[in-house]
């Protein structure tokens, strides 16, 4: 699995062309803090460039780690400068290791004219102090939240070059008192999204080489305030359009990642992706394939089949009823011919 992330951000780091350069530095911003039991905590890993050297970063793959006394919460991409994702970051608790890998066309080359450096975001981490320890000590304890030594960064040269990098983590120092008032920064971030995800639209695709031949979706937005939480598929028949079952709130929609293989390969199916944010705000995308691209679904074959059938046997049950009918008002006729004799 590693290897595989490997290539396949090696990938992304060659297929983006920019100027060779020297340095970089990955850092957790704040890089100290003290939290109060119960209280949370955000903190963004931010990317820098060496400006004067004109260095431009398109990829990074990130490896975190953190203590057994932070418990982590949620990780946001919301206002990420990456826009690719080879792995979206990954929450591994009993490793205690946090995960992503990601990249930027063109690359990043460092702030622009007026750039505060508070747009060099890559992820947010949200951690949250235990409420209470069992056999801690009194006063304060100190949790380290840092980068794995096989943190990797990609210069934007072509070749997907590593970058040399320096890497800066946090120390947190966990207080025994509780804050007079708890702190959640996440959760006011999350109350105070009221926005829903970018519009998107669906890529409707098919290739020999993905899913064995069959047509498939690709899909992908941001939320420039809490990030994208998930994404849902529904594929709905056209037959039933004027039936609105997807704004039912039991309407079978499926969780699923970008790329995803349309079960209706006969595209005779409205397709809808819903991007849900992580405060619950959503955003429909929807596609309507051309009718020159539709087929004949397996579902209508079964029921076109089924229709054939019970017309036979109406058929075949009508001309059992008509010979018999006959054959009744032909014996009339006899009885009838030999009465009269």
């Amino acid at each position: 699995m590693k290897h595989s992330r490997f290539g396949a951000l090696f990938f992304v780091a060659l297929f983006f062309l920019a100027p060779i350069a020297n340095a970089a530095s990955l850092y957790i911003d704040p890089a100290f803090k003290t939290v109060g039991r119960g209280d949370s905590i955000t903190m963004s890993v931010r990317l820098d460039t060496d400006e004067a050297q004109e260095e431009c970063i398109n990829a990074v793959d990130g490896v975190i780690t953190y203590p057994e006394t932070l418990i982590p919460v949620d990780v946001s991409i919301g206002d990420s400068i990456f826009s690719m994702w080879v792995e979206q970051p990954k929450i591994d608790k009993e490793a205690r290791r946090i995960t992503f890998a990601g990249g930027i066309p063109n690359g990043y080359c460092g702030r622009i004219a007026g750039d505060p450096r508070l747009t060099n975001t890559i992820v947010k981490l949200i951690f949250r102090s235990p409420g209470f320890l069992v056999g801690s000590s009194a006063g304060t304890s100190t949790a380290k939240v840092d980068f794995a030594p096989e943190t990797t960064a990609y210069l934007n040269d072509g070749f997907g070059t590593k970058a040399d990098l320096a890497l800066y983590g946090s120390t947190i120092d966990l207080s025994d008192n509780a804050s007079p008032v708890m702190v959640d920064e996440w959760r006011e971030a999350v109350n105070a999204d009221d926005l829903p995800p970018e519009e998107f639209s669906i890529d409707l695709q098919r290739s020999q080489t993905t899913f064995g031949g069959q047509y498939f979706i690709v899909f992908n937005t941001t939320d420039k305030q809490t990030g994208i939480d998930h994404y849902e598929v529904m594929e709905e028949p056209v037959s039933r359009l004027m039936a609105f079952e997807w704004g039912r709130a039991d309407a079978p929609w499926i969780t699923a990642p970008s790329p995803y293989p349309l079960e209706d390969q006969s595209l005779n199916s409205i397709i809808r992706v819903k991007a849900v944010d992580k405060a619950g705000n959503e955003y429909i995308a929807t596609l309507i394939p051309d009718e020159s691209m539709r087929g004949i679904s397996t579902n209508d074959l079964i029921v076109g089949a089924v229709i054939l059938l019970i017309g036979l046997l109406l058929l075949a049950i009508f001309g059992v009823l008509l010979r018999n009918f006959l054959k009744r008002k032909k014996a009339a006729a006899t009885n009838t011919n030999v009465s009269s004799e």
